[in-house]
């Protein structure tokens, strides 16, 4: 493509995005005029925000004085998502430290938090996600913990050892102690994708809502992800609560 061709399609991507980033703002306006707690728009493009830096940055330093988070899962054939860092959101849910909302892409999700899945671990991603997540679990109809550990590249059901059977135990309690009654699923196939298998859990439970940990590590700009936190967010079916 020629020097013009370039400047002409960098015009285009640049008028589409001033497109969508006014239906945003006719949304935000919308929604705006609903009764409820006050909303504010913000946008990290306007002068004064240039310091911020990237994308996520400036998002997660937004989020910071948050609650919680909501995002949208990413959908890669989206033209108009290049601006869009590819690990957007794991970048925010680790630099904010905020639990996170993760909405997939198609669907529609009037009814979250009914029926929960909780994945859990031994590891303090899965504790800092149950633990923002306890306000919706005590108004849950039903909680599922489906529980695992990783031993070297396989997977084992956590029940396998006395000290996994004791940190089961530590759990039930924990939660109980927070008005929180759960059924424990000990399952799992040591050489299948954790994050197939608590998909197809998340549906055999009809759960409306999966709570985990983000897993995974900053190098440089890269957000390097675990294989059960790649595989969710990739092919997710439900809303996504996690945390790292």
């Amino acid at each position: 493509m020629s020097a013009l061709g370039d400047a002409g399609a960098g015009v285009l991507l640049q008028e589409a995005e001033a497109e969508r980033r006014r239906g945003a703002r006719g949304l935000y306006d919308r929604e705006a005029m609903r009764p409820g707690a006050p909303m504010r728009w913000h946008d990290t493009t306007e002068p004064g925000n240039t310091g911020w830096g990237a994308a996520s940055t400036a998002f997660s330093a937004r989020a910071l004085c948050t609650d919680l988070v909501v995002l949208g899962q990413r959908d890669p054939e989206d033209a108009l998502a290049w601006g869009v860092p590819a690990d957007f959101v794991p970048a925010v849910v680790a630099d904010s430290g905020r639990p996170v909302l993760v909405v997939p892409r198609v669907g529609h999700y009037d009814v979250i938090g009914r029926r929960v899945l909780v994945a859990w671990k031994p590891a303090r991603e899965a504790a800092r996600a149950l633990a923002t997540a306890l306000p919706l679990l005590r108004q849950a109809e039903h909680v599922e913990v489906a529980h695992w550990r990783e031993s070297g590249e396989a997977r084992v059901p956590l029940a396998d050892t006395d000290d996994s059977r004791a940190q089961s135990s530590a759990l039930e309690d924990w939660l109980q102690a927070h008005g929180v009654r759960a059924r424990h699923t000990q399952q799992g196939d040591a050489h299948a994708d954790i994050g197939e298998q608590l998909l197809s859990l998340a549906a055999h439970v009809d759960a409306d809502l999966l709570v985990m940990g983000c897993y995974g590590r900053s190098r440089t700009r890269e957000w390097l992800l675990g294989g059960a936190t790649r595989t969710v967010l990739q092919s997710m079916t439900l809303p996504v609560w996690m945390a790292h």
